[in-house]
C-alpha cells in the first residue's frame, strides 16, 4: 500500500466571483495525507502565469506548427527540500508559525502546509481561453520522495486585470463614421449611412448606444443592422491566426426608398464578453460593432467600430469623462492602476512576490484601423 493517500492544493476565494486582480493576495494550502509514516526529500507549491499559443497548418506534404510561449512569473517556495535543491534563485523555504522548518518525516493522518502569494500590480493579461491560445495562472503542489514518481497536484486561478482608463483617453471619447455608396446592377440610387457612438469602452453587461441617421436615395427598401463580434489574434513565427465569432446581432427598422431616418438603439454587452486583451504578446482580444444597411441584389454598405470590453467588477470612483487629458498610453506597464487601494501587508509566514521578468512591449488598441476586413 503507498504511503501516500492524496495530494491537494486549494485557495481561498476573496469574493462572490472567486476573481483576483492586480495586487491581490491569494492564500491556500497544501493538504497531504498519508496512510503510514512517510519521507519527504521535496513538498513544494509554486504560483506561475503564462501565455501560450499554438496550431498547426497543413503546407502540400508538410504539416508545420506554430508555437509560442510567454511566462510572466514563476515562484517556487519550499515546505520541505532536501541538499540537492538549497540555494535555487528566489526560491524560499517556508516555515511554520513558530519559526521552525518543517520534517521531512510525516505520521499517518491529514498534514496541511499554508502558504500566500501576491499577484504582480504591474501589468499583466487576464485569464483567457482560446481556440488557439490561452493565458493561465497556476498554483502547482508537488512531492518528491526518493525512488519513487512525483506527486502533483494542481489548480487554476481566475484573474481579472484591472484597467487602467487613464492610459487610452481616446476610448472614453464620442466616435462617428459616415458613409454614402452608389447602388448599381439590380438597386438604383445611393444610400448614406451617418453613425455615432458616445463612446467606444463597454463594460459587461453595459448598453453600447448606437446613434445612426440613415438617407435612403435607393429604389429599395433598406434595413440597419447591428452585429457584435470578437476578434481573437494569435501569433506566433511571424505568423497570426484569426479567430472571429459573433456575440449578438439586431434587426432595426425598415427604411423606405427615398426617405431619410434616424433611429437610437442600445446594444447590451453580453455579461459573460471575455474583457478586452492587449498587453498580451502572443495574442489580442478585440471587439467590432459592424453596422451595415442590408440591400437587396447588392453588397452592404458597413461601417465597422473597434470598441473595447471591460470587466464589471472594476467600474471607476470617478467617471471616465472626468480624467484629463494628459495620462499616458492605455494598457502602458509605466502607470499605476486607477482607483488602486495601497496593498495589504500579508501574513507572516508569507514573502513578497519578486517582480516578473519583462514580457514584451504591447500596443493599445488600434481605434483607427477602420479599413480591415475584420
Amino acid at each position: 500500500m503507498s504511503a501516500v493517500k492524496s495530494l491537494q492544493v486549494t485557495y481561498d476565494s476573496i469574493n462572490a466571483k472567486n476573481a483576483f486582480t492586480n495586487g491581490d493576495f491569494v492564500s491556500g494550502r497544501v493538504t497531504l495525507e498519508v496512510a503510514k509514516d512517510c519521507q519527504m526529500e521535496t513538498l513544494s507549491i509554486k504560483f506561475k502565469g503564462k501565455a501560450e499559443v499554438r496550431w498547426s497548418e497543413r503546407h502540400g506534404q508538410t504539416t508545420v506548427v506554430y508555437h509560442s510561449k510567454d511566462k510572466y512569473f514563476s515562484i517556487k517556495h519550499y515546505f520541505v527540500r532536501s541538499k540537492e535543491h538549497e540555494g535555487r534563485g528566489s526560491d524560499i523555504l517556508l516555515t511554520q508559525e513558530n519559526g521552525e522548518t518543517y520534517s521531512s518525516v510525516v505520521a499517518p493522518g491529514c498534514h496541511v502546509y499554508p502558504f500566500t502569494f501576491q499577484f504582480p500590480v504591474r501589468s499583466i493579461p487576464s485569464s483567457f481561453k482560446g481556440a488557439y491560445g490561452k493565458i493561465v495562472y497556476m498554483l502547482d503542489a508537488k512531492l518528491g520522495r526518493s525512488l519513487r514518481v512525483d506527486q502533483k497536484d494542481s489548480t487554476k486561478i481566475n484573474f481579472v486585470a484591472k484597467p487602467d482608463l487613464r492610459g487610452d483617453f481616446e476610448i472614453m471619447k464620442p466616435k462617428h463614421m459616415s458613409m454614402e455608396k452608389k447602388m448599381k446592377v439590380f438597386t438604383s440610387g445611393s444610400v448614406a449611412m451617418d453613425v455615432n457612438l458616445e463612446k467606444a469602452a463597454f463594460y459587461q453587461g453595459e448598453g453600447l448606444k448606437v446613434m445612426t441617421s440613415i438617407q435612403n436615395n435607393s429604389s429599395r427598401e433598406i434595413k440597419a443592422k447591428y452585429t457584435v463580434y470578437s476578434k481573437h489574434s494569435f501569433f506566433a513565427k511571424g505568423k497570426r491566426r484569426l479567430n472571429t465569432k459573433d456575440l449578438l446581432k439586431e434587426v432595426g427598422d425598415s427604411i423606405a426608398p427615398s426617405s431619410k431616418e434616424n433611429f437610437t438603439r442600445v446594444i447590451p454587452i453580453p455579461h459573460d464578453a471575455e474583457p478586452s486583451i492587449a498587453n498580451c504578446r502572443i495574442m489580442k482580444v478585440e471587439y467590432r460593432l459592424r453596422v451595415y444597411l442590408d440591400v437587396k441584389y447588392a453588397s452592404d454598405p458597413e461601417i465597422k467600430f473597434p470598441i473595447v470590453i471591460l470587466p464589471s467588477s472594476q467600474v471607476p470612483a470617478v467617471a471616465p469623462s472626468a480624467f484629463g487629458s494628459d495620462f499616458g498610453a492605455f494598457g502602458s506597464t509605466n502607470t499605476q492602476a486607477w482607483d488602486f487601494p495601497p496593498p495589504q501587508q500579508p501574513p507572516a509566514a508569507s514573502n513578497p512576490l519578486d517582480p516578473p521578468p519583462p514580457y514584451g512591449e504591447h500596443s493599445a488598441y488600434p481605434l483607427t484601423d477602420f479599413g480591415t476586413k475584420f
